[in-house]
């Protein structure tokens, strides 16, 4: 005999929410037990629902009655909107959700989940009955992630310092190198090849610097505020990069052969790039950016399919890097 209430099939969160949050609604009152009865599932589970339920902003109170706790909303009425989407933006919302991968688990995925729990819980019906479809339609993936254990509490302290701009002093560790301590004023936190860069003024250096986040050993947050330069922008901060390094721009050409070419030419790998066909189906592509060792380790990602002409002295360190991987594979064994 089926339990009365109980789904059939697969019961996705979202959707269980839902329920739950409509049963609150539509009776004077509902126990524990009788929730547990209507959705199919154990106590635990019911709990952590209430929980979500009442993060989400929903006035849920529990009173006790001829010793039962009764689960009850302060009104009649929802205290919340709901949360309205069309379909193609809940794709996109769970696309960006997929995106999230790129960030470490801790401590960004707890918190993303509570976010899109929360989001789940406001739902409208029409929109929570293609929750379980829509999160299979899209499925990004990444490698080469930075693992960041233990770092949960640092990251925490670390977004402190950026939300209320607290003044930073950070042990710093480079490869190979004794630690350095800087005291830093904390612009940015920047996700970029599967890392956190944190873009910060170092008071020591007198410049902005870029500190990747698992090289710091040990962080201090001050209570003393700082102001942002007015004229500060990130993105114009990185406007001449290839990548993450900063260095002087240069004018670079390359020359893609025609194996490869498709893919070269159907992407945008600069602003202000330029893309010239040759007759043997090869494509010459042009740009100015800075980040000589960046550029070259991408040029060399595409082996003998790609040829660097310019300019003269990243060729030649390019030729450099070639001979020393050649007498790397000349070796036996």
């Amino acid at each position: 005999m089926k339990t009365r209430g109980k789904p059939t099939g697969h019961y996705t969160q979202a959707a269980r929410l839902h329920n739950v949050i409509r049963l609150i609604e539509t009776r004077n009152g509902i126990t524990l037990d009788e929730l547990v009865e209507e959705t199919g599932v154990d106590r635990r589970t019911v709990h952590r629902d209430l929980v979500a339920i009442q993060e989400a902003g929903y006035p849920l109170t529990a009173d006790r009655q001829d010793g039962r706790k009764i689960y009850r909303f302060l009104t009649s009425t929802r205290q919340v909107a709901p949360i309205t989407f069309t379909l193609d933006e809940l794709v996109s919302l769970h696309l960006l959700k997929a995106c999230a991968g790129l960030l470490p688990p801790e401590p960004f995925g707890a918190e993303i989940d509570a976010i899109f729990a929360k989001i789940h819980a406001s739902l409208p019906p029409r929109s929570v009955a293609h929750l379980e479809r829509i999160a299979r339609v899209s499925l990004p993936r990444f490698q080469g992630g930075r693992a960041y254990a233990g770092s949960a509490e640092l990251l925490s302290e670390l977004r402190r310092a950026l939300l209320f701009q607290y003044r930073v002093k950070l042990s710093y560790s480079r490869s190979g190198k004794e630690a350095a301590l800087y005291e830093i004023d904390p612009y940015t936190l920047v996700l970029a090849k599967g890392g956190l860069y944190l873009l910060a003024h170092a008071h020591n250096r007198d410049a902005v610097r870029l500190f990747a986040v698992e090289r710091i050993v040990g962080l201090t947050v001050t209570r003393q505020r700082f102001e942002m330069p007015d004229d500060f922008d990130p993105e114009q901060h990185f406007s001449d990069a290839f990548g993450l390094v900063t260095d002087q721009p240069m004018q670079l050409k390359i020359r893609f052969d025609r194996e490869v070419a498709h893919m070269v030419r159907d992407r945008v790998w600069r602003t202000g790039q330029t893309l010239l066909s040759e007759p043997d189906g090869s494509v010459l592509l042009s740009f100015e950016a800075a980040g000589s060792l960046e550029i070259l380790a991408w040029v060399l990602s595409y082996g003998r399919h790609a040829e660097l002409l310019e300019p003269p002295e990243l060729r030649k360190e390019l030729k450099r890097q070639i001979k020393g991987l050649r007498e790397i594979y000349r070796k036996k064994g």
